[in-house]
């Protein structure tokens, strides 16, 4: 399935054509679902054969920024505060120097905690250990009981147990103390009562551990066009229709550098040199405002609001391929001026 609107000012051959080369571009992976969203209106859309406009697609790490939107909501409530301790009782006893972790430094990946993301060889690798292996039964208890490698707020450290510390953070301010099943249906119906349905998006779901813990760092679920429009969402400020979803603060908050990694905010990738040959997104080819989800495996929702642009791109492209995959979308917001 295929479809292309004219787009005044944006050759729609252009378009078509840089739509096109995702899926049929060779060493760059299988494209399942691309959307091009201009000025809140999709401009194209395609999908793969077997996969649809009703198709969920898994998120993996793009579903850490969901996890920070939610706890914006919770900020904006006043049941969390960006620079006191992070709630987790286990840092809290005398003399536990992780009781000097806040809910900022959660956030913007720079926790200090030990989780070893991305190790060699795979079976040490933190998000591995704490989803399939010795943690899985509870795998915020494991995330939370990972000694410091670094001092609190120094050091960046990208993080898929940090984002399960913010999710069970949040379960357990709704659900304390709760059995596991109370847990999941808790934040099950928060998610949807404040975030799946003032958007819109019916589609939206998310996985749960054995604990009753949302895994929030990875397994978040919608169709390609519920996750364009979260990141028109995002784009827009926080705001759906007119309505404030979560502060247009929040926001600005998850777009802004840590100081620890200019090129990351708050759950969410910007578009900026990140001073350690990271090459994520296109930070030399600008606008420096843009940002990004982004997920194992290929998975893309990248925003550009000078441009009025919202890409999403779904598929299976491994580390290698995705280099040439970046290439490719960058050509879709080189046909587009910043205004």
């Amino acid at each position: 399935m295929s479809a292309v609107v004219v787009d005044p000012g944006v050759s729609r051959v252009a378009l078509a054509r840089a739509v096109d080369e995702l899926f049929t571009s060779d060493g760059m992976g299988e494209t399942r679902a691309v959307i091009v969203m201009r000025n809140g209106e999709v401009v194209a859309e395609r999908y793969a054969d077997e996969f649809g406009p009703e198709v969920r697609h898994i998120g993996w790490s793009m579903s850490k920024t969901v996890t920070g939107v939610l706890i914006g909501m919770m900020v904006a409530d006043g049941r969390l505060r960006l620079d006191d301790p992070a709630p987790v009782p286990a840092w809290q006893r005398s003399g536990d120097p992780r009781g000097e972790i806040t809910l900022r430094y959660l956030l913007q990946m720079r926790s200090g905690l030990r989780h070893d993301e991305g190790a060699d060889p795979v079976y040490d690798s933190a998000e591995v250990r704490m989803m399939y292996l010795d943690g899985r039964d509870d795998m915020a208890a494991w995330a939370e009981a990972q000694p410091l490698e670094h001092e609190p707020g120094s050091t960046f450290d990208y993080s898929t147990p940090t984002s399960v510390i913010l999710s069970d953070i949040a379960t357990q301010l709704i659900a304390p103390d709760a059995p596991a099943a109370e847990r999941q249906q808790t934040m099950a119906d928060f998610v949807d009562a404040r975030l799946a349905v003032p958007l819109g998006m019916g589609s939206l779901v998310g996985e749960y551990d054995p604990a009753g813990t949302l895994t929030g760092g990875s397994s978040f679920w919608a169709t390609a066009r519920d996750w364009a429009v979260f990141g028109e969402f995002l784009r827009n400020g926080g705001s759906v229709s007119g309505a404030q979803i979560v502060p247009r603060g929040w926001i600005d908050f998850m777009r802004t550098s840590s100081p620890a990694s200019p090129d990351y905010g708050a759950q969410l990738w910007l578009n900026r040199d990140s001073g350690a040959q990271r090459d994520y997104m296109f930070a030399d080819q600008g606008p420096d405002t843009a940002f990004a989800m982004m997920g194992h495996l290929g998975q893309y929702v990248i925003v550009s609001p000078e441009q009025r642009l919202t890409v999403v791109r779904l598929g299976i492209s491994n580390d290698a391929e995705r280099a040439l995959l970046m290439d490719e979308l960058t050509d879709i917001f080189a046909l587009y001026p910043s205004e």
